[in-house]
């Protein structure tokens, strides 16, 4: 079989199994298979291929039918311009993540101590440090599993990644897992966080990809401010004063979200929109008096 027939066929498989992207995630996978780009299926889509390449393809869309998201198949997902190694153990990182790393770059100066919570792939951490200079960062999540992807994606995206007890090093990424800030020690200029969000409720309403394949733990934030009240509560011992606490939440959460962390004693508190013009980063600043 050709290129252009053998991913006539992926595409054919994934259109009946009602997969909304069929084309698109047609050609990725034929693209990942053979280690091609589009510009050469395009251009020679006449040619053979291989038949153990052909058998591999036809494999990986008979999966990606069963809806296992395309991200999982290929093992990888751009973020912030890097190429993040993900599996079944983390959440994928999202486009929409990328405005929660934007805004807390905008604050994050060469020399800080940041902290990420539920770290999952690392992608928000390994992205700040990997564009500031001399920071330090530790990320955190409850998840072995988890940690164990943000390790591997730091030692190829900023050379370094380690487990620690005792707080990061200049300049260092490590990780530590713990429950929220359980197992944590330190003070740190800045906390991010994509902590879970989705009410349980809602959790089996999901797409099949998000639902039954990426990690209900990462996900399940019980009433949906569950994460957000507990990390406000009890930041204060692990954010100096004047620290900045960065939150992506939900499309509905702003004004709650904002509610709890001036609760907290949190000002300037200010709620960013994504591309979409939906609520989608909440920050601010650590009062000095608190």
């Amino acid at each position: 079989m050709t290129y252009g027939e053998v991913y006539s066929a992926g595409k054919e498989t994934l259109a009946k199994a009602g997969i909304e992207e069929a084309a698109q995630d047609a050609r990725l996978l034929l693209e990942y298979v053979c280690g091609t780009d589009r510009s050469y299926l395009l251009a020679h889509g006449d040619e053979p291929v291989e038949e153990e390449k052909r058998l591999a393809y036809l494999r990986l869309t008979d999966r990606r039918a069963l809806r296992i998201p395309l991200q999982q198949l290929t093992g990888t997902q751009s973020f912030m311009g890097l190429e993040f190694h993900i599996n079944e153990h983390v959440l994928i990182p999202r486009q929409d993540t990328e405005i929660l790393v934007e805004e807390a770059l905008k604050h994050l100066h060469d020399g800080m101590r940041v902290l990420d919570m539920c770290t999952g792939s690392g992608c928000i951490l390994i992205s700040l440090l990997r564009y500031t200079n001399g920071c330090q960062g530790l990320g955190t999540d409850i998840s072995p599993e988890a940690l164990k992807v943000a390790q591997e994606n730091a030692v190829r995206l900023l050379s370094e990644g380690r487990g620690c007890e005792d707080g990061p090093e200049p300049g260092r990424a490590c990780f530590l897992q713990s429950d929220l800030f359980g197992n944590v020690k330190g003070i740190f200029d800045m906390i991010v966080s994509n902590p879970p969000y989705i009410p349980s409720a809602v959790i089996d309403t999901l797409m099949p990809e998000v639902r039954d394949h990426e990690p209900r733990i990462a996900l399940d934030g019980g009433d949906g401010l569950l994460f957000y009240r507990r990390i406000t509560e009890e930041c204060g011992t692990h954010l100096a004063g004047g620290g900045m606490l960065f939150f992506e939440i939900g499309y509905d959460q702003g004004e709650a979200v904002r509610s709890l962390m001036e609760q907290a004693g949190f000002i300037d508190v200010h709620v960013v929109d994504d591309y979409a013009g939906l609520n989608r980063v909440v920050y601010g600043t650590l009062s000095l008096g608190v």
